[in-house]
């Protein structure tokens, strides 16, 4: 069984230590880890540590950091430009990308979104949430990087984007090639596009594809805009390699 995984703002050092506060908190009365059973410490950066536990506390362990390391980000990296979806859909999104291997998510205020972001409480409310969903599903999969969620983008905003990376794919059902026909890079940056749940309009579909992106699908079945990057994300991990 693998080691769970416990977020600390900086990465302790080779000797002891103190897992406290909410991770703390979380790792004695929750999951009950007692002498002896090791974890792993992460920095949400790419900075990792084992630990074993010598001493529990009512609210925090007291541990023995016996390595540490760094993983580096893969050569190809993919950011997904997730269109916001309504109620939690929209985390269930960004759940599923981290667990498949984002390595970053941009909210788009696509045309025909249902969901509606403010730039007062109610949108920072939201954007807090996709950010603690990722947190926490980042710490589920076990990895070393948490995936990056920008303040939201409107299409001028994400045309602009599409003219920066080395590849940018939308996803779309009128695409007549697939994601395998794509020629996808050996290293540098993929930005995916998922659209909400009414679709990209022509108009978004032709400002993206002007700026420089390339509109494919994955098949002939259409995908719930809360599942389709997570479906894409597996496909380039098999296709490149980012799971080598």
């Amino acid at each position: 069984m693998s080691l769970p995984v416990f977020s600390v703002e900086r990465l302790p050092e080779v000797g002891p230590t103190t897992l406290d506060g909410p991770e703390g908190k979380h790792a004695a009365t929750v999951r009950r880890l007692r002498v002896g059973e090791e974890l792993l410490l992460s920095d949400a950066q790419g900075g990792m540590a084992r630990c074993s536990v010598e001493a529990a506390e009512r609210d925090s362990l007291r541990l023995t950091v016996s390595e540490t390391w760094h993983e580096p980000r893969p050569a190809l990296r993919v950011r997904v430009v997730q269109a916001l979806v309504k109620g939690d859909r929209g985390e269930l999104a960004v759940e599923l990308a981290t667990e498949s291997g984002v390595d970053g998510v941009v909210p788009w205020r696509a045309s025909r979104c249902v969901a509606k972001w403010d730039d007062g409480p109610r949108g920072a409310k939201a954007l807090a949430r996709w950010r603690t969903t990722a947190a926490s599903a980042a710490k589920q999969a076990r990895r070393a990087w948490t995936p990056e969620i920008t303040e939201p983008v409107s299409t001028k905003q994400l045309a602009e984007l599409v003219a920066e990376v080395d590849t940018a794919l939308v996803l779309h059902e009128s695409a007549t090639g697939q994601l395998t026909d794509v020629d996808l890079p050996e290293s540098g940056e993929v930005l995916l596009v998922v659209g909400p749940e009414g679709g990209i309009t022509d108009e978004e579909l032709a400002a993206l594809t002007r700026a420089g992106a390339q509109v494919t699908r994955l098949g002939r079945t259409v995908l719930r805009a809360s599942t389709a990057a997570a479906v894409a994300l597996g496909a380039l991990g098999a296709l490149t390699t980012r799971w080598s």
